[in-house]
């Protein structure tokens, strides 16, 4: 039942005209700062080959590629996320999916998968941008590696954020808006509090900067998942809570 809701959610974005010219503005952002690096590069090369250990173009341009990439999905998944539940509420349609003989469970998970899978033609894109350089240079694989999973997990994230926020509300714009608070709220977290303070440990985007560096850290995956179960359970709470009220 989760695939098939799953696949009913992904017909609705592949034929939203919205989702498409959100996908279209990552892939321009993400490749003006590909190739804006790439010229970076290009231009350091005398300097980097007097350096004993140069940055290669992993460190160039991967790294920076997908930290905006980061930035660019936290302002982009609350505009695909809002619609997954609210604008069902506010079509009177949610009243009918939680009362279909289908578990919540099955709904919020389905829901979540649908635009994991849409939102991985991002994850695609930065995976294709990357191995082009193989073309005049070598990779750090690892490099690459460890950024794919911190990119994944993080987008997992702000889809999970999303649908929460969407539960909330029966407006979409409105959900929009809070989730992208929320998201801004983290960034702002990373920005202006002290390196040393333990508030950065609720930070998604320093978890994510340990990957973005090439360090799988085992504590920010829990946080990740963590993350990522308590707001699937309280969105299914949520609808139950809606369910029981019916």
């Amino acid at each position: 039942m989760i695939v098939t809701i799953a696949l009913k959610e992904l017909r609705v974005l592949f034929f939203s005209p919205m989702a498409w010219i959100l996908l279209a503005v990552m892939h321009l952002i993400l490749t003006w700062v590909f190739l804006g690096r790439l010229d970076v590069f290009l231009e350091l090369q005398p300097q980097l080959l007097q350096i004993a250990n140069p940055p290669g173009i992993t460190e160039v341009i991967i790294m920076p590629v997908f930290a905006m990439a980061a930035i660019a999905l936290l302002v982009i998944t609350p505009i695909l996320t809002m619609r997954s539940l609210a604008e069902e509420r506010r079509n009177h349609t949610l009243t009918l999916l939680i009362s279909a003989p289908i578990t919540l469970t099955d709904i919020v998970l389905g829901k979540f998968l649908s635009l994991m899978v849409f939102l991985m033609l991002v994850i695609g894109l930065l995976v294709v941008l990357s191995l082009s350089l193989l073309i005049g240079g070598s990779l750090d694989l690892g490099l690459l590696l460890s950024n794919v999973t911190g990119i994944f997990f993080l987008i997992t994230c702000y889809i999970a954020l999303g649908l929460y926020i969407s539960s909330l509300s029966a407006q979409p714009v409105v959900a929009a808006i809070g989730a992208l608070g929320i998201l801004l709220g983290f960034w702002v977290l990373d920005l202006v509090v002290d390196n040393n303070s333990w508030l950065l440990k609720f930070s998604l985007l320093k978890h994510f900067e340990q990957f973005n560096h090439g360090l799988i850290d085992t504590f920010s995956i829990a946080y990740f998942m963590l993350f990522v179960l308590l707001f699937l359970v309280l969105t299914i709470r949520r609808l139950d809570n809606e369910r029981i009220g019916m």
